[in-house]
């Protein structure tokens, strides 16, 4: 397998979740339904997986409900934000009803105090994340309940469950890092399970050894110790500042709920506790942000432990039953905001297949295995046609861990080129088939010397009306 957007090497990019929508495809399932089924099973088994978990631990329908309203309906403080630009007034429920961008979206644009990780929206695109998150739980949950009705995991179990975690790289890399976290985590809280824990992280590793070093190391060359994770002059007030208002009232009722809870129960919340701290103090990938990863997982536990605490202030006076629908509002106003951004997002009709042109002469007329060097990344026809592409767009790249600055001087160097045999040698050195030549003018991309390629090249194919125009390197570059 390869990365579709960085034609060549090995993918880097945990890929089997869509290697399995593109499988849907190919026997026949139309795409949108290739990608948003196991998205709906996923998103769904991770909903059952929170209610069966927090049910497991407390045995209360209740905080398994809230529990799961808690995951959908994120408790930041972003909402403040909100009345500050539409203050509430008779306008409020419309005003949200038709609200069509999420309340915090750092460190990228808007307000870079709170993330834009916590809402749905990681759902949305992150298509896999959903259904590795589901399987953490399961694992969390096989575990607490085996130790918890002192029986001991059988041998067959065992062995499934090093062979699932062992998949995970290809599924999910940074859940198979989490889950060793949480087993190490699980191997001192629960003695009586040690050798099956053993078991299970040595299989795992045998596993999944071949699939790490088949998708090889990161072009990341940072520091792997990155105290603080997007937190800026970092000290210990800037800390509890940050997390208070991207968690909301978690960060309190959490530790309450953990406090309230009998021994047994408070086990459960280490694991994600762990995921916090190794979010907070390691960056793994080129990115920091990366990291949300860690933090959505460990929010998901910690979660359960704060609809227990409300749960118990519920069930004493009038005065704690007002307290806890504070608290509950507190804790999914911002989330229910966030729902509809997706409600409203909107769309666009892209043509692809039989109805663009560009797109079915590469079908028709190239091999499968081609590379194509790019002019334009998003919705390259090439790419849409399911030929590799040179280089997709740098920021998906660069974040996989690729050098997309290498392979932008080299595409600069192509298309900016007024030497013939230069063009050839570096197609050549680059494994790259067919130039897709753009009359586009792109920032993002180097300026292409239309005229000089014209001019010297054969053409493929040629479509003046679109500004769209192939060359065919082997046809026009002989030798080897």
């Amino acid at each position: 397998p390869q990365y579709p957007l960085f034609a060549g090497p090995p993918i880097r990019y945990h890929f089997l979740f869509f290697a399995g929508v593109g499988l849907l495809e190919k026997i026949g399932l139309p795409l949108d339904w290739a990608l948003n089924l196991p998205s709906i099973l996923s998103f769904f088994f991770l909903l059952l997986a929170i209610y069966w978990l927090s049910f497991e631990i407390f045995k209360k329908k209740s905080v398994s409900v809230m529990s799961c309203l808690f995951f959908l309906f994120n408790g930041s403080f972003a909402f403040l934000d909100f009345f500050k630009k539409y203050p509430l007034s008779i306008h409020t429920l419309t005003d949200i009803f038709n609200h069509d961008s999420f309340l915090a979206f750092g460190p990228y644009y808007g307000n870079k105090t709170i993330s834009a990780f916590w809402s749905l929206n990681i759902y949305t695109n992150q298509r896999h994340l959903a259904l590795a998150y589901a399987i953490f739980l399961l694992l969390i949950l096989t575990i607490y309940g085996v130790s918890k009705n002192n029986n001991k995991l059988s041998l067959t179990k065992t062995l499934v469950w090093g062979i699932i975690i062992g998949l995970f790289p290809f599924i999910h890399l940074s859940v198979f890092a989490m889950m060793e976290i949480a087993l190490f985590i699980l191997f001192v809280t629960y003695p009586s399970v040690r050798k099956n824990i053993l078991v299970i992280v040595a299989l795992s590793l045998i596993i999944a050894l071949p699939q790490m070093m088949y998708m090889g190391g990161s072009n990341y060359q940072g520091n792997l110790f990155h105290p603080g994770y997007l937190i800026e002059n970092l000290n210990l007030l800037s800390f509890v500042k940050y997390w208070f208002l991207n968690l909301g009232l978690v960060t309190i009722l959490a530790p309450i709920g953990f406090f309230i809870a009998k021994k047994p129960q408070r086990k459960v919340i280490l694991p994600f506790l762990a995921l916090f701290v190794v979010g907070n103090l390691f960056q793994f990938s080129p990115e920091i942000a990366g990291n949300h990863k860690f933090f959505n997982l460990f929010i998901i536990g910690f979660n359960i432990f704060a609809a227990y605490s409300i749960y118990n202030l519920w069930k004493h006076s009038l005065v704690g039953k007002t307290v806890a629908i504070f608290y509950l509002v507190l804790m999914t106003l911002s989330g229910i905001i966030d729902i509809f951004p997706i409600k409203n997002d909107g769309y666009a009709e892209i043509k692809d297949g039989k109805n663009n042109e560009v797109e079915q002469f590469i079908i028709n007329n190239t091999p499968k295995n081609s590379v194509f060097l790019n002019a334009s990344y998003m919705y390259n026809p090439a790419s849409l046609a399911g030929r590799k592409i040179f280089l997709g767009w740098p920021y998906f790249v660069w974040g996989t861990g690729y050098d997309s600055g290498k392979r932008y001087k080299i595409m600069e160097s192509v298309f900016e080129s007024n030497n013939k045999s230069e063009v050839c040698k570096l197609a050549k050195i680059n494994n790259i088939n067919y130039l897709a030549l753009e009359d586009i003018n792109d920032p993002n991309l180097p300026r292409i010397n239309l005229g000089f390629f014209l001019a010297n090249f054969d053409l493929e194919y040629d479509n003046k009306q679109l500004n769209f125009y192939i060359v065919n390197i082997k046809k026009n570059c002989p030798g080897p």
